[in-house]
C-alpha cells in the first residue's frame, strides 16, 4: 500500500506543521516508510505553501507531485494549482470556509471541512491544520489517531497550554472525518 498526498495553502495556515505532524507519527511509531517534502513561496506567511507526504509499505523514492491519491486544500488558488494531480477516485479534503465546492471534477470523492470557521469557534484560528489533520485521519484510517495525537502532543510538549486547544481541534476533525466516510 503507498499514499501520496498533497496539502497546499497559504503560509501561514499550518500546511508544513499538518504534513509533518502526519510523517513524523507515522515515521516514528510505524513500520512504513515515510517521505516529506517540503515547498515554500516566495513570501512564508500569506505567500504559497505546499508539501507532499508518501506513506508506503515499500520504500519510498523521492515523490512525484504529479500523482496524488488524497489532497487537502486549504484556499482556492490551491485548488486551482493541484485538482488535476489528484487520480480518479482520489480524495480531495477542502478548506469548504474558503474554498468554493465546485471542482470541475465527477470522478473524485469530496470531503468537505469548514475548518476555517471551526477554529475560529474553538478561539484560535492556527489550529485549523490540526482539525484538518483530524479529518484526514478520521476518513482515511491512514494512521491511528491515538498514535498522531501522541506525537503532536509531544512535539507541543514545552507549551502545555496549547496542548487543550489542540486536543479539541484535533477530536473535532476526526469526529467530522469520520462521519464523512
Amino acid at each position: 500500500m503507498e499514499t501520496n498526498l498533497c496539502v497546499a495553502g497559504f503560509g501561514g495556515q499550518g500546511v508544513m506543521t499538518l504534513g509533518k505532524f502526519l510523517a513524523s507519527a507515522t515515521c516514528d511509531s510505524t513500520d512504513k516508510n515515510v517521505t516529506f517534502f517540503p515547498s515554500y513561496g516566495a513570501e512564508q506567511r500569506g505567500g504559497t505553501a505546499n508539501c507532499f507526504v508518501v506513506i508506503s509499505d515499500e520504500e519510498v523514492g523521492a515523490p512525484l507531485g504529479n500523482v496524488m491519491d488524497d489532497l487537502i486544500v486549504m484556499n482556492e488558488p490551491s485548488l486551482k494549482k493541484f485538482i488535476n494531480t489528484l487520480k480518479p477516485n482520489g480524495t480531495l479534503f477542502i478548506n469548504s470556509s474558503i474554498v468554493p465546492e465546485e471542482t470541475g471534477r465527477d470522478d473524485i470523492k469530496l470531503v468537505k471541512a469548514p475548518v476555517t470557521e471551526l477554529a475560529l469557534e474553538l478561539g484560535n484560528a492556527k489550529v485549523l491544520n490540526v482539525i484538518m489533520l483530524g479529518v484526514y485521519v478520521g476518513y482515511t484510517n491512514v494512521i491511528s489517531p491515538e498514535i498522531v495525537w501522541d506525537t503532536i502532543e509531544h512535539k507541543l510538549g514545552k507549551k502545555p497550554k496549547l496542548l487543550p486547544l489542540n486536543k479539541a481541534a484535533f477530536e473535532k476533525g476526526l469526529e467530522l472525518g469520520r462521519s464523512q466516510r
